[in-house]
């Protein structure tokens, strides 16, 4: 039997049903996935499968549903991560980036950075996310791609540029082009789990320089770009002052829009922005479930889906710390989208959203988003025995939006290997990272100056050993202090 943590070829064997997501949408039953080399080398009948490859080790499916690994197309992974669940939900949106979550990413150091992505990239894990688009870590990438490659799921890393401002590490465009183009030659596409991308913060924190420069950075290496844009009002109102147009028209007469950028968000844009959208290919990244935690008018999304309808390159995100399951995240855009894809359901046309789409909203759906011969083997197992799925429905696609999360998710595989075992990491130790949180994250809290409210709250490890550690990793009283 194949080590966890340990890539070898292997047969995925017992499935209840293999959601492919290829373009055909097949759902297959009675069929086997074998890997070789970290990649998907058959798909068919078990029987034959398991005879012409009797000496392969099993991964038991146990009638559990197989689906390709989720995309999260926006993550923060380092920032307020370590101040979860306690930016208040009683102020405006921006007043909790710049009262809270910037002074955050101005304390944090290199091991605040590490171990935020470790705990990111674990909960990712753990509800079926195989790959992650970070949303531009501050100072240290090497670090968090360090951490994500040790949990062993896939990511694009983007050291986070703006040049507007005085916000932490701000630069001149020249050092923050230098500082991608560092990242870029540290994480070169296709040599390994992590990728580095273009990432600047966006907003109206760039100017045009370094919009431009950005840009033509990422065409001329053959990577990606990523950045924020209107996810409230706020950039629109700025834009048209500072320059008379909409942001996505301004992007536009620079030459920044195309299909090398993903845009997080574009929720607050114009009809002529939508149309600049479909006609230059940018991909977006929407994040459904900030909009609702953060009063972002959500209804807006229902634009996206009239976008997506009609051929946008479209992925979902999970964006905040408080939502690391996709799951959950698709589940919400069905239900704030409320429309119907004339090819399937709803909840298909959401799925597809976190799979197949996203890889090509990504760049990646070449290897990644579906399950076919020849693609990277990131594969989900969900446990057919967790409560969500008894009794078995007879639509996989209705059971994963609308009748479970990622805690059914059981395994994970990243390229073959076994990343997710029994629902728990097997790259980490995860009672490790969760006592060194505690640690930490007071510390980090102290030095950034951000109102803690009357107490904080301690988790402890309340009998057994799944329980998360304490502030020094046993004990803990689950009280406030």
């Amino acid at each position: 039997m194949t080590v966890a943590g340990e890539r070898a070829a292997l047969i995925v064997t017992g499935a209840g049903a293999v959601v492919t997501m290829d373009a055909s949408r097949r759902v297959l039953t009675g069929s086997a996935i074998v890997i070789r080399d970290g990649r998907i080398a058959e798909i068919g009948p078990q029987p034959r499968l398991l005879a012409a490859n009797a000496g392969l080790d099993r991964l038991d499916a146990a009638g559990g549903v197989v689906t390709p690994g989720l995309i999260d197309a926006h993550q923060h992974l380092t920032g307020d991560r370590l101040a979860r669940s306690s930016i208040p939900d009683t102020v405006p949106s921006w007043e909790a980036i710049t009262r809270w979550a910037i002074p955050l990413h101005a304390a944090q150091d290199a091991q605040d950075e590490a171990l935020a992505a470790g705990l990111a990239c674990v909960e990712a894990a753990r509800n079926g996310v195989t790959t992650v688009v970070e949303a531009g870590t501050v100072a240290n990438p090497e670090r968090v791609a360090a951490a994500v490659a040790e949990v062993g799921i896939r990511a694009g890393i983007g050291v986070w540029g703006w040049d507007v401002g005085d916000g932490p590490h701000a630069a001149p465009a020249a050092v923050v082009l230098d500082r991608a183009r560092r990242v870029l030659d540290a994480f070169p596409a296709g040599a390994g789990l992590v990728e580095g991308w273009v990432a600047l913060v966006g907003h109206d924190l760039a100017s045009d320089e370094l919009l431009r420069g950005a840009a033509e950075l990422a065409r001329g290496t053959g990577t990606r770009m990523t950045m924020h844009m209107s996810a409230n009002e706020r950039d629109g109102e700025r834009y048209r002052a500072r320059t008379g147009v909409a942001p996505l028209v301004h992007l536009d007469r620079l030459g920044v829009l195309g299909p090398h950028l993903l845009l997080a968000h574009a929720l607050h844009i114009d009809a002529q922005e939508r149309e600049l959208l479909l006609g230059s290919r940018t991909a977006v990244a929407m994040c459904p479930w900030a909009y609702l935690r953060l009063g972002q008018d959500p209804q807006r999304i229902r634009w996206h889906a009239g976008l997506v309808a009609r051929g946008v390159r479209a992925a979902l995100g999970c964006d905040s710390e408080n939502a690391g399951d996709q799951i959950d995240v698709l589940r919400t855009a069905a239900l704030l989208a409320g429309w119907l894809d004339p090819a399937g359901s709803r909840a298909e046309a959401a799925f597809a959203l976190a799979t197949c789409a996203g890889a090509e909203a990504i760049g990646r759906d070449h290897d990644l988003g579906s399950i076919e011969v020849g693609k990277q083997a990131d594969l989900v197992i969900f446990d057919a025995g967790h409560s969500s799925w008894v009794p078995a429905g007879s639509d996989p696609y209705l059971q994963l939006v609308w009748g479970t999360d990622g805690r059914s998710v059981r395994d994970v595989l990243v390229a073959g290997r076994v990343v997710v075992r029994d629902g728990r990491c097997t790259m980490v130790d995860e009672h490790a990272l969760a006592a060194e949180a505690g640690r930490r994250a007071a510390a980090l809290r102290a030095r950034a100056g951000i109102p803690t409210g009357a107490g904080t709250w301690t988790a402890g490890r309340a009998g057994g050993a799944d329980g998360a550690g304490g502030a020094d990793g046993a004990g803990g009283t689950g009280a406030m202090a």
